[in-house]
């Protein structure tokens, strides 16, 4: 079973990014200096930090294609957030869907594989 997991970013920089072959960050992961990643559990969460943002992608990511590049490493309350330290191969992608927004204001999530 592949390592699934989660990038939420804005469609324009997706949209470049499959242009280019590689998603190189959001403006938070160039200045982290890494790419930020959630797990099937963390994902719902990590959404709250794009409140009221329309313009969104949730893109599944398979992780075992990653390789070393990728850590797992400890972030908000303690919990392990994968990191990857590379620009990100669009071919690495499973799916890419919009994470639209509901009549309440917040994220409407796609059942996910490994929930």
């Amino acid at each position: 079973m592949s390592q699934i997991i989660y990038k939420i970013a804005p469609e324009a920089l997706w949209r470049e990014a499959e242009k280019q072959g590689r998603f190189k960050g959001a403006p938070v992961d160039i200045a982290d200096g890494f790419i930020h990643f959630s797990t099937a559990a963390q994902v719902r969460e990590t959404a709250k930090h794009f409140a009221g943002q329309s313009d969104l992608l949730l893109i599944a990511i398979d992780g075992e294609k990653l390789g070393s590049a990728l850590k797992y490493e400890v972030s908000r309350g303690g919990s392990l957030f994968p990191h990857l330290y590379a620009p990100l191969a669009v071919d690495a992608a499973i799916w890419v869907r919009p994470l639209a927004l509901g009549a309440d204001g917040s994220h409407q999530f796609p059942k996910l594989e490994d929930e």
